[in-house]
């Protein structure tokens, strides 16, 4: 199989899998009382989505963690990586919503606690990328056709990359659609590419995310008969990060990706203008999606055009290589 039949077949495989088995799930999710909470202080059109079974990551972990599996069998070694590198991320979205669902409310694990469990991967997953030979010190700087030699500021670099990106897609999941859409979209972009690069394990990897979250749309659009919850939404982060870190590519995570910065920096601007300004908002509400909800935007409107824009910073993404 070349490149472009194993990154299909393994989008295949993990879509499947996540059409048939998310349904067979929600019962399941429904009987553990697995629902999801709502904030009080949210838009008041969310209240109505409390109690919808979440931790819906677990099914996507699923459909990438079956793909890979068929496609290690077929001899290939490398994908334990950025296999790894989501289901860590998953674990602590997994800790944080148990933690949500046991005690029936909306606050998980305390901010400290998932900073430092991310600090914690994202210092061993620079070390490793840093000191793998396939990998490497180098960057592939956009619009320039070459590849910048960070040396030992590489380390520190691509640990704030990791802890930013997971974070930052985790702000994105927050309306029925929006993080699965958005990240199939930046996924295709790095699958694509390693299939121009010929990079079979990231062509796979990248596959697989894509398929996982289009198998996922099917049951999160609008109304979601699941959310992914942080289960979801940190292992998509750290999938995001990791294709990039292994095919040199981060910086073009601030151009495909362009919507999940923008989504944390609504975030940081937000606190930073309440405390300096005493309790003045830039924003009717943070992150920005939940801004255009506030200002009578329909849910369904806000995360079609969140995806315009996103497929808009891929293109722009495709011309940067």
């Amino acid at each position: 199989m070349n490149t472009i039949q194993i990154a299909i077949s393994a989008l295949l495989i993990s879509f499947l899998f996540v059409w048939i088995v998310t349904p067979r799930f929600l019962p399941v999710l429904h009987k553990w009382h697995f629902g999801q909470s709502i904030r009080e202080e949210g838009p008041k059109s969310h209240l109505k989505k409390s109690g919808t079974p979440t931790m819906g990551g677990l099914v996507i972990q699923g459909g990438v963690l079956l793909a890979m599996i068929i496609f290690v069998c077929l001899g290939k070694q490398r994908v334990w990586f950025p296999l790894l590198v989501m289901i860590v991320f998953g674990a602590i979205g997994f800790l944080d919503d148990f933690i949500k669902v046991s005690q029936k409310h909306n606050l998980g694990l305390r901010a400290w606690q998932k900073l430092v469990l991310q600090i914690a991967a994202a210092l061993a997953i620079a070390w490793y990328a840093g000191h793998d030979p396939a990998i490497g010190t180098k960057l592939m700087v956009p619009f320039t056709n070459q590849y910048w030699d960070l040396g030992l500021g590489y380390y520190p670099f691509t640990f704030f990359a990791v802890v930013a990106v997971t974070n930052a897609v985790n702000l994105t999941d927050g309306l029925d659609g929006l993080a699965a859409g958005v990240t199939a979209f930046v996924m295709i972009f790095f699958m694509i590419m390693a299939m121009v690069f010929d990079l079979e394990e990231c062509a796979a990897f990248g596959g697989a995310v894509v398929g996982a979250c289009l198998g996922f749309l099917r049951y999160n659009s609008n109304p979601a008969d699941i959310f992914m919850g942080d289960t979801g939404s940190m292992a998509l982060g750290g999938a995001v990060v990791v294709i990039a870190i292994m095919m040199q590519m981060q910086l073009f995570i601030l151009i495909a990706g362009l919507l999940y910065v923008i989504e944390a920096l609504s975030v940081v601007i937000q606190v930073g203008y309440f405390k300096i300004s005493h309790g003045k908002r830039v924003f009717r509400m943070a992150p920005i999606h939940h801004h255009f909800e506030l200002k009578g935007w329909s849910e369904t409107r806000v995360v079609t055009v969140f995806w315009i824009i996103s497929i808009i910073f891929v293109c722009i993404a495709f011309l940067a290589v």
